[in-house]
């Protein structure tokens, strides 16, 4: 054991990381093979051969790290810098299904962050930890470009849209209970060992997995029309200053002085500005 000058101890020096049985190796070398080849330089593909190892155990161990850098001719310290700074990389045992709830602003206002408190409770579980079960891990995550659907929950990345406090509890049930779950769109779940298998660059061999894509919502795509240069329908407005048409009242508007903020836009009683006239 070794101790620094100032008596702090730093225990024994963590050994290096055990070696995957010699089956597994092999297999995993051969998918390396055929993911590296794919790159022009070979630390290219880090990313898909981590996981490629996550696939193998559901995280990404030391022993992935290892292989990783064996294969590539990296450190385990480079690649380690690599499998911690990304968030889809796990690196503790998780469960088969990844539920991530969303909670970024417009879902969390839509329901998202009453979904994920209500999960926690119902699974007794907090952030990033599974069930007793190994079935579920719950987290919440960052947008997932669904906003027309908030509010939104994922399962090993497939969407389940337009959810609720009670339908997200029966979802979570059902998947612990190995009841068959359709996701609102895409294709049908897989484990999240056969996810990050797909997510490597292998096929997706379930029937119908490729022809099951999701689809954007109806916001989203007049948007993207609109970026594309495409014309939107033509509006009626009022222009501006010519007030309503003859016998319809105008719309009425909370006046800003209703706003519950002590400011001037809001209150007469707090004038903003200079006090003293211009030019004294």
């Amino acid at each position: 054991m070794t101790t620094t000058p100032e008596g702090v101890s730093l225990g024994m020096p963590r050994l290096p990381a055990p070696d995957y049985p010699a089956d597994v190796r092999a297999r995993l070398e051969a998918d390396a093979r055929e993911i590296i080849a794919r790159y022009p330089d070979s630390r290219s593909a880090l990313l898909p051969l981590l996981h490629l190892v996550q696939s193998q155990e559901g995280h990404v161990t030391r022993t992935g790290q290892r292989f990783c850098a064996e294969v590539l001719g990296l450190t385990t310290a480079e690649v380690a810098a690599v499998a911690t700074f990304y968030s889809m990389y796990r690196r503790k045992p998780s469960g088969d299904y990844q539920v991530g709830v969303c909670t970024n602003t417009l879902c969390a206002v839509m329901g998202g962050d009453a979904i994920f408190e209500a999960l926690q409770d119902h699974l007794g579980v907090g952030n990033g930890e599974t069930t007793g079960d190994g079935k579920v891990t719950l987290e919440h995550i960052e947008c997932n470009a669904a906003c027309d659907f908030a509010p939104v929950v994922m399962v090993n990345w497939e969407f389940f849209d337009n959810q609720t406090v009670d339908s997200a509890k029966r979802l979570v049930d059902d998947l612990r209970a190995g009841s068959d779950v359709e996701p609102t769109r895409g294709a049908r779940l897989c484990t999240f060992k056969e996810t990050a298998r797909i997510l490597a660059g292998f096929p997706d061999e379930r029937e119908g997995a490729v022809e099951g894509g999701g689809s954007a919502g109806h916001a989203s795509l007049v948007g993207l029309r609109l970026a594309k240069g495409e014309s939107a329908p033509a509006r009626v407005v009022h222009p501006r200053g010519g007030g309503a048409p003859q016998n319809q009242r105008p719309a009425e508007h909370p006046s800003s002085h209703d706003a519950p903020q002590d400011t001037s836009a809001s209150d007469p009683s707090h004038p903003a500005g200079p006090v003293a006239e211009e030019g004294e």
